[in-house]
């Protein structure tokens, strides 16, 4: 009984597989040897972008076989209809493996679907360690690393995002909590300047970009004192902001 046990096939699972978050990061640097072993486990793939979830398995195994892999895409051109289709290896006892463009699948990814879906019908999911951005930021910027909210995308319309961002200072100062959002990396500055034209000048800002990366950048600061400091060079570098008015 005993061997029986040992040499039992592991059951199949829904693999959420970090990814570095650069593409100048070696995998090894941020991901531990175990990651690499289910990776090379695995046959199919459910990924935000093909290219880029190429490009990084070659980075892992150069020898590996990209050809005899098969591929279902999830990015935001993907049919979200068919997402349980990409399950039926899972169904049928085949493990999955889901990768994000970078860092952890299922936060701020639409992995997320995917693993409601797995969730729903009582399929084994399992989790991968490797670099969240969002959790390096809180780590990194000396804030309440107990009560944290991470927002997204603010709005686009200035009028719109200046509410959010009053309304996000507020609950910060209320109930002590750190408030982090994301810009897309070509507006970074732009969404920079207007946290200083709008916040108040007391309230804290964590500015982290391209953690684990050559590119990284991370410093906490007043809003009055951002102002006389140099910009941060964050321009199209994946960056987190924080808040702390508490």
């Amino acid at each position: 009984m005993e061997n029986q046990t040992k040499n039992a096939k592991p059951e199949a699972a829904l693999y959420l597989i970090p990814v570095t978050l650069g593409g100048d990061v070696a995998h090894d640097y941020v991901l531990p040897a175990h990651n690499r072993e289910v990776i090379l486990s695995l046959r199919h793939f459910i990924v935000e972008e093909l290219r880029t979830a190429r490009r990084f398995l070659k980075q892992v195994e150069k020898t590996i076989d990209i050809d005899s892999l098969h591929f279902c895409e999830m990015g935001k051109h993907a049919d979200a209809s068919a997402f349980s289709r990409h399950l039926e290896p899972l169904r049928r006892g085949e493990s999955v493996g889901v990768l994000s463009e970078a860092g952890c699948p299922a936060v701020a990814d639409p992995g997320a679907d995917i693993v409601a879906i797995a969730q729903r019908e009582g399929l084994r999911v399992v989790p991968l360690v490797g670099p969240s951005s969002i959790l390096l930021a809180v780590m990194g910027s000396g804030f309440n690393g107990q009560s944290f909210a991470f927002n997204g995308y603010l709005p686009v319309d200035a009028s719109d995002r200046s509410k959010t961002l009053k309304k996000l200072e507020t609950r910060s100062a209320v109930e002590r909590q750190t408030q982090l959002f994301i810009e897309t990396p070509f507006r970074n500055l732009q969404l920079f300047r207007h946290l200083l034209a709008t916040l108040d000048r007391r309230t804290r800002l964590c500015v982290a970009a391209g953690l684990t990366t050559e590119a990284e950048f991370l410093r906490t600061l007043t809003v009055a004192q951002w102002k006389s400091q140099p910009e941060p060079p964050i321009h199209k570098v994946p960056t987190i902001f924080a808040i702390y008015a508490g």
